[in-house]
């Protein structure tokens, strides 16, 4: 990172974004030609390399992109469930070859068949309907389950705005320690993998000196199979909303910023939609509901890469950086986005907040275990008979999800990748030793994370998973660090070598590749990917042993 660029960008604030006008540049023909780059450049007081870098980084925004017309998701969901092949032959009789790309993931991992096109998201049935669609008098028909067990949070229905608001009102009576002491007692943790303490995070910020905050929210949900934040963003925006303001307030922070994946176009609108709301009912903007307290929000439609999850590269994304991995110390609650103090965390993590600033912590801390408090949100995919959203008290038998909620599986299934590309791969024999909650995975040697689900049929190959893996990461890696840039190329190469010729992998050499990623990446892109290789090893070691030199 250089912290020059943070402090150029950050000259003209949020109003006049750097990585916003990259977008704007490019949104006649898919890719900023070279005179907007330069204006670009000037205006910002950035070098050439800095904005070429930036932009030929992203899917969206890369040379690569200019003249697609409709995209096809290739995520880990669709491709499991083997629907995008059909697809692509059906977009054909419209689209020439060079006008059809990728995207990964669109979040309609419930019913498969997802593509983008004229900046929507379609799935399932749609493609039959593809000449009204072009012409926009076809809207999708996406229909999934919701649904939960125990205490429901997220998913219960909202009340009107300004009753709901008034979680927020009443908190402006109070004192934001008092409020940030709630937070502490519900040991609240993020939902988007890490499971850090929220509470530590707004403290840190908070006592950072500076009178210019920040409060990210990381809507950046990359992970393929997960749905959930877009179902927080497309079904309770508010939760969301509230919860950063809430955030704003405990901190000292009167911005807030939502950064949300390009890949879910519907999220962009309905976020927008309802912040426009909000200021017109006085819940946002300067002195709220008559107090001391402003909070002012902005909206970033990212523009495709995995790696802005990770929340220093996010950041850097913002700033209109290429989106590489900052080194810590300092953390972003001490130097975070323009170098001023921020709290980044996901949507599932922020709209918990509203209910905890109304109830009390105590009430959010007697939900779930003792270390994994609070409700979770599980996005099933399409091989369940009632694929959707649930959510589950921490704590609960994962058997529960899988036969109760979710009626069993359609077909033979024998595993499922849960926590995304970079958490475990647990077959289906493992179902009944784990529950929904962070420690019960990490003691199996799994990783909840996002809490998504992909199955993986009893038919497909793991070798090919292993495979797809490898090149996710090889695509998505930021390219800061050489274990994760080179060592997850050398992962694919290695896989498909064996895959499609007579040639057998060392596992000492294999051992040694995950090992190298494992502990000398410096984010949790190389770092996590060795752990679902790792169990498809350990528990699938018959299916895979003819890769290998036997000993």
């Amino acid at each position: 990172m250089s912290k020059n660029l943070s402090e150029l960008s950050g000259r003209k604030g949020l109003d006049k974004n750097l990585f916003e006008e990259y977008g704007n540049a490019s949104a006649a023909t898919g890719t900023p030609d070279l005179e907007d780059l330069e204006r670009l450049r000037e205006e910002f007081l950035v070098g050439k390399s800095t904005v070429y870098g930036a932009v030929s980084f992203y899917d969206f925004l890369r040379p690569e992109n200019k003249g697609k017309k409709v995209y096809i998701c290739n995520g880990s969901a669709c491709m499991t469930a083997g629907t995008q092949v059909k697809l692509h032959s059906k977009l054909q009789t419209a689209y020439s070859e060079n006008e059809i790309g990728e995207m990964c993931c669109l979040g309609r991992c419930h019913e498969n068949s997802a593509f983008y096109i004229n900046g929507k998201n379609f799935s399932g049935n749609d493609i039959d309907n593809l000449p009204a669609i072009r012409s926009n008098q076809q809207h999708t028909a996406e229909k999934y389950h919701v649904g939960s067990a125990g205490n429901a949070i997220l998913t219960v229905a909202q009340p009107e705005l300004k009753t709901y608001y008034s979680i927020l009102t009443d908190a402006l009576k109070r004192n934001p320690i008092d409020l940030l002491g709630e937070l502490k007692k519900s040991g609240l943790r993020g939902r988007g993998g890490a499971g850090f303490s929220t509470a530590f995070k707004l403290e840190a910020c908070r006592n950072a000196g500076d009178s210019t905050k920040f409060i990210v929210c990381n809507a950046d949900e990359g992970d393929p199979g997960a749905f959930s934040d877009r179902y927080i963003m497309e079904e309770r925006p508010h939760s969301l909303l509230m919860g950063m303001i809430l955030a704003g307030y405990m901190t000292g922070a009167a911005h807030g910023v939502v950064y949300i994946r390009g890949e879910y176009p519907e999220s962009v609108e309905i976020i927008s939609a309802a912040i426009e709301e909000l200021k017109k009912l006085g819940f946002v903007g300067d002195n709220i509901q008559g107090s001391s307290f402003s909070f002012h929000f902005k909206v970033i439609k990212a523009q495709g890469a995995y790696i802005c999850g990770e929340e220093t590269a996010l950041l850097s994304s913002i700033e209109g950086q290429r989106p590489e991995v900052r080194v810590r110390p300092p953390y972003p609650a001490q130097k975070g986005l323009f170098n001023k103090p921020t709290v980044v965390s996901n949507v599932e993590t922020l709209a918990n907040i509203p209910f905890i600033i109304k109830n009390g912590g105590q009430a959010f801390a007697s939900i779930g275990t003792e270390k994994s408090s609070g409700t979770k949100l599980i996005s099933l995919d399409s091989h369940f008979n009632r694929p959707g959203i649930y959510e589950v008290d921490m704590g609960t038998s994962l058997r529960h999800v899988v036969d109760v909620m979710a009626g069993g599986f359609k077909t033979p299934v024998k595993a499922m990748h849960i926590g995304g590309p970079l958490g475990g791969l647990v077959p289906v024999s493992k179902i009944d030793s784990l529950t929904v909650d962070f420690d019960s995975f990490a003691k199996e040697g799994f990783l909840l994370g996002h809490a998504s689900v992909v199955c993986i049929p009893a038919d497909y190959p793991l070798i090919h998973y292993i495979e797809h893996l490898f090149r996710f990461t090889a695509h998505e890696s930021c390219g800061k660090c050489f274990p994760c840039r080179i060592g997850s190329t050398r992962g694919y190469e290695m896989i498909e070598k064996a895959r499609t010729t007579d040639y057998k992998m060392e596992r000492q050499l294999l051992d040694d590749l995950l090992e190298t990623l494992e502990v000398g990446s410096l984010c949790a892109l190389g770092g996590g990917v060795p752990l679902p290789v790792k169990n498809a090893l350990h528990y699938f070691g018959d299916e895979l042993k003819s890769y290998f030199i036997e000993k």
